[in-house]
Formats: C-alpha cells, sequence, structure tokens
C-alpha cells in the first residue's frame, strides 16, 4: 500500500493543492461568516412582535385637506382590492373591520379607577400569530381577548399616569387586570356588558384588535347592519422593504402604518447577504474545479502506472486511495480553516452588535452550512477520481 502510493503520488503538484485549499479557504469563509453574520445582526431589523410575523404591512389613503371630513373617501374600493391582490409582491390581503357600535370601558387599580370611550377593529385570524386558543371568543363566558399597540401603553405610562395620579403599568400587570367593557348599540336600546383581557401588546399595530368571531358577532347584535368598506388592510408580502412596495404605494396615494425603516433594513441586508452568499459559492465552486483539474491532470501523467497497477490485480480502492486521501484531507483542511476564521471573524463583531442591542443567535448556522458544502464537493470529487481509475484500467 505505501509503495503504491509513493508510486503514484511521485508527480503530485503541491502548488495546484495548495491553490485548491487557499481557493476553498476563502470561498467557505465567506459563506460561513457571511451566514453567521446574518443571523446574528437580523435581530436588529426583525419586530419582536410575537402576534404579527414580520412580512405584513397595514396600509391606508393619505388624508388630505380635501377629504377630511369625507370618510368614504378614504375607505377602498372593491376594484381597489383587486388590484392590490394582483400585485406581484402581494401574496394575500385582508380587511380591517370596525365596531359598528359605541364601547366603554372602565378599570380599577388600587382602589381608584378610570374610564374611557374605545374602538375595536379586527383582522382575519389568519394574519394573527396569537390565533389558537387564547384568541376565541365564546359569547357564553362573556370574555373578550383583546392586543393593544405598544405606544397605548407607553402614553399611559408617561403621558397620562402622572398627571391624573395613577400607578403605571407593566405588560405583565396590564396582562393580569380586567376590563369591564359595556357595548351599546348606536340607538341606546341594545346592550352588552363583557370582561376584556390583554392577552399580548403590539408593535406592529397601532389598534386595538379583537378576535375575528366577536366583531362579526358584536356587529350583528348591537352594529347597524349596513357592511361599510374598509379604510385599513393588512397584507402579506412577499418582501416587505421591496422597492416595488414603495412605488405603487407612492404612486396611489397610500402610506404605510407604523416604522417602515425596520422593513428597508431588513430587505437591504437579505439583499446583501444573498450577494455574499453568492460571492462564496462561485469561489467555492471554483475551487471544486481546481481540484478535479488538479486530480486529472496528475491520474492522466500516471495513466500508465495505473494501467498497469489495475491489470497486476490491485484493487480498485487501493489504486485510487492516494488520490481519494488528498482530496479528503485538502476538503477537511479547507473546512476546519474556514470554521476558524468565521468563529475568529464573530468574536470581533459580536460585541458591536450585543451593544447596538442584538440577540445574537446560535454559532451553528454557518458552520453547518459550510460542512454540508464540504462533504459534497468531498463526495464529487472522490467519485469522479475513482470514475478516472476505472477509465484508465479500459
Amino acid at each position: 500500500m505505501k509503495l503504491i502510493t509513493r508510486l503514484l503520488r511521485k508527480n503530485t503538484s503541491s502548488s495546484r493543492i495548495a491553490g485548491f485549499i487557499l481557493s476553498n479557504f476563502l470561498g467557505l469563509l465567506i459563506i460561513v461568516g457571511g451566514l453567521q453574520f446574518y443571523e446574528d445582526a437580523r435581530s436588529l431589523w426583525s419586530s419582536d412582535d410575537s402576534f404579527i410575523n414580520n412580512d405584513i404591512l397595514v396600509v391606508n389613503k393619505v388624508v388630505s385637506t380635501a377629504n377630511a371630513w369625507d370618510s368614504s373617501a378614504s375607505a377602498f374600493t372593491k376594484e381597489e382590492i383587486e388590484q392590490l391582490k394582483e400585485q406581484p409582491w402581494v401574496r394575500e390581503v385582508g380587511d380591517f373591520t370596525s365596531a359598528d357600535y359605541r364601547i366603554w370601558a372602565s378599570v380599577a387599580q388600587g382602589g381608584r379607577g378610570m374610564s374611557t370611550m374605545l374602538f375595536f377593529e379586527s383582522v382575519p385570524d389568519r394574519f394573527v400569530d396569537a390565533a389558537g386558543s387564547d384568541w376565541t371568543f365564546d359569547e357564553r363566558s362573556g370574555d373578550v381577548p383583546i392586543i393593544i399597540s405598544k405606544d397605548y401603553l407607553a402614553l399611559y405610562n408617561f403621558g397620562f399616569a402622572g398627571s391624573a395620579g395613577l400607578p403605571q403599568m407593566s405588560e405583565s400587570i396590564l396582562s393580569g387586570i380586567p376590563l369591564k367593557l359595556t357595548l351599546t348599540s348606536d340607538d341606546g336600546r341594545r346592550m352588552c356588558d363583557f370582561t376584556g383581557h390583554v392577552v399580548g401588546l403590539s408593535n406592529r399595530l397601532n389598534t386595538i384588535l379583537v378576535p375575528e368571531s366577536f366583531m362579526k358577532w358584536s356587529n350583528q347584535q348591537l352594529g347597524s347592519g349596513v357592511d361599510s368598506a374598509p379604510s385599513r388592510l393588512i397584507i402579506d408580502v412577499s418582501s416587505p422593504g421591496d422597492v416595488a412596495i414603495k412605488e405603487y404605494l407612492e404612486a396611489n396615494n397610500l402610506e404605510v402604518a407604523g416604522d417602515k425603516s425596520n422593513s428597508s433594513a431588513s430587505y437591504l441586508l437579505n439583499v446583501v447577504a444573498a450577494i455574499v452568499l453568492a460571492i462564496g459559492i462561485v469561489i467555492t465552486v471554483l475551487s471544486f474545479f481546481i481540484l478535479l483539474l488538479s486530480m486529472s491532470l496528475l491520474m492522466e501523467k500516471n495513466r500508465d502506472k495505473l494501467h498497469s497497477l489495475l491489470m497486476l490485480g490491485c484493487p480498485l480502492s487501493e489504486v485510487s486511495a492516494p488520490y481519494v486521501r488528498i482530496v479528503v484531507w485538502a476538503t477537511a483542511l479547507a473546512y476546519v480553516l474556514a470554521s476558524v476564521g468565521g468563529m475568529l471573524l464573530r468574536q470581533y463583531y459580536i460585541g458591536a452588535l450585543r451593544g447596538l442591542g442584538a440577540a445574537t443567535g446560535g454559532w451553528w448556522l454557518g458552520l453547518t452550512v459550510g460542512f454540508v458544502l464540504s462533504v459534497i464537493m468531498m463526495a464529487v470529487n472522490v467519485a469522479a477520481v475513482r470514475s478516472k481509475v476505472v477509465k484508465s484500467w479500459r
């Protein structure tokens, strides 16, 4: 076996093998480092809202001086909704349904109480990630789950509570306080009492959201019976920061509710990550062909030796073993170097990302992808080497 190895590796080009290791190392380093940075940094622009998917946008028409007193001017027609559904970046469109009755809410805390008028809205449950056991309405229980905007809690804590002599509330405290809800029809003849509880707070929905089932039931019981066109739409899009979305909204006098910068930054991060990943893959594929070409040239120089060894009865596995070992060790070394480089790169930027408030991800994503690519390259090259040895026998 050692004699066969010495004989067949006599013409090995160290420079070509080193070139493969270097190029493969660079390609894998770009892939490992790029994916790891993406995993660690994406939380900076991803919403921590656990109730609404990050691909959701809420749009409405821009209110101007000319239509300020005409509420119907801000409503969406069926034709406008159908036109929106036809856009390539739209996956699904849902309506905001508003309560068609009056809502009075009261709450007591620490021996003091407050009451106020409210408004309710609902969207199709498929747009709410909290849809499930906690996001249902049962008329017999008289209990209504509610999701409110975090901005409302901030306004209460820092704008209203101090001036009214009321204590501030955390999210957990607010979730544990029952709200007494009194619903009254516009003519005052019909009235219902319920208990509401806040099941979550949203960064992305600037409203007071109730289950769709409750909204349908309450509008049937207390509403006027007239279906009104929606003034806001909730849209599931393929890429929230896409330039095409911005151009369409501007052209149709529409605006997006909430902070748009996170969507744009997240979209830009995805684009940059895709470009970096593509560059890494191209370099890795080129390194694969460098090794494949090196092995082919080496085996071509040793074609007569290979043929003679096989004719003498040497097993195919022993004849191909020297080249297989070169492939395995060169690929494994490139992966190990890229993994070490990726982890060193992560240590360089991880402190800065955490300082910016990023919830850094695990360290395994880049290493796993790099390992899978290395195994694939190794398997293809080993198969190519054995195929070349078989051909030299014939």
